[in-house]
């Protein structure tokens, strides 16, 4: 199978598994526990802990571990004080709408800002926010569908000028382009391994030591006391080898994967009626969401499947809906044309080869 949904997830690196398994067997003790068994497990996740603070700049203890991006995200909506107002980007992912729509409900004034065509949050947008004050604004680093990064430092800065805290959902960067916590500016950041060829499962929420965090979940004193449940050890380690692979080999990534979308959009120009959404936007070195005009994107999907090509869609977390994709609307385009798209989303062991043969098939599907 050509595999080229790497947005959505990414297989287990052999490495990772390697580091997983004593966790998955020998070593089985609860890391709260006193005696050995528990000790090594607890052990464990102090280095992993420490693995994943080495790629984003940060301290230990600014690192709480949860099950993955989207507890990650709901955390750090949690954040917000009674009463505030939040203001969220119309592209986010569902795991910061949905609950963002939910704190809304319940009395929060909620705020979306706005995106241009391109996929990037207009000035106009922040200086709205800013004048409204809102006490949380999360923006996405890398969109999950477009692979369009924003501004986020830029935004942050003029943010926290104005005493607003920043949230930014890391999730699809991370692994692709450099993420250093300080340096974005943010006071939360939420990430997955299962992006970064880690486990399913786990996630992490990072915080500055400045920001009130409230646990969602409750009943034990895990993670600072700010997660409550039995850490799952094995995927925390395999969380922790992930990401120091991702430190010790972004450079070599980013330029391969630079290089394939670059072939895979030579290929694309040549399909007649075909658009790349956001192109002229910085985007993940990965990722190419386009769309075939007078072709709908999720018959496509099938009949690449039935070649035994995986692509996306769009979000995997709203798979199966109808409906055009969100993102593509917040940026203008029509809905015709938002529902003709799919995402192409590469990974470290795709070859020049895959995407060669994936042009050929989809050329000899689209033209006729």
């Amino acid at each position: 199978m050509i595999y080229f949904d790497h947005n959505a997830t990414t297989p287990l690196d052999d490495r990772v598994l390697d580091a997983m398994l004593p966790f998955l067997t020998t070593f089985y003790g609860n890391p709260s526990s006193l005696y050995r068994h528990g000790r090594v497990a607890g052990s464990a996740i102090d280095a992993a802990r420490e693995q994943l603070s080495a790629l984003l700049g940060v301290q230990t203890g600014q690192i709480i571990f949860t099950s993955g991006g989207t507890e990650a995200n709901n955390l750090a909506l949690a954040t917000l004080a009674p009463q505030a107002g939040l203001a969220v980007s119309a592209i986010e992912h569902p795991s910061v709408i949905e609950p963002a729509l939910h704190l809304k409900s319940q009395g929060h004034e909620l705020t979306l800002l706005n995106v241009g065509t391109n996929g990037l949050i207009t000035q106009d947008a922040i200086d709205k926010v800013i004048r409204l004050k809102p006490g949380l604004v999360s923006i996405m680093l890398a969109n999950n569908e477009t692979g369009v990064v924003q501004h986020v430092a830029h935004y942050a800065d003029q943010l926290r000028a104005h005493g607003i805290k920043v949230h930014t959902d890391a999730v699809q960067a991370l692994g692709k382009i450099p993420v250093n916590f300080n340096r974005f500016g943010t006071h939360l950041m939420s990430l997955s391994s299962h992006k970064i060829y880690g486990p399913k499962g786990c996630g992490a929420l990072v915080f500055e030591k400045s920001v009130e965090i409230k646990p969602i979940l409750l009943g034990g004193g895990q993670e600072q006391g700010f997660r409550a449940g039995t850490e799952n050890v094995a995927a925390i380690v395999g969380f922790g080898k992930a990401a120091e692979l991702a430190k010790t080999e972004l450079a070599e990534r980013h330029a391969y994967l630079l290089k394939l979308r670059k072939l895979l959009e030579h290929g694309l120009s040549a399909i007649p009626g075909l658009t790349i959404f956001a192109e002229q936007a910085e985007r993940l070195p990965n990722t190419v969401q386009m769309g075939i005009h007078g072709i709908d994107g999720e018959m496509l999907l099938m009949q690449l499947d039935q070649k035994n090509i995986a692509v996306s869609s769009g979000s995997a977390c709203a798979s199966g809906q109808r409906e055009p994709s969100p993102v593509l609307v917040a940026m203008g385009i029509e809905p015709a044309a938002a529902k003709s798209a799919i995402r192409i989303s590469l990974g470290k062991t795709n070859t020049e080869a895959e995407v060669i043969e994936f042009i050929k098939q989809l050329t000899s599907l689209t033209i006729k």
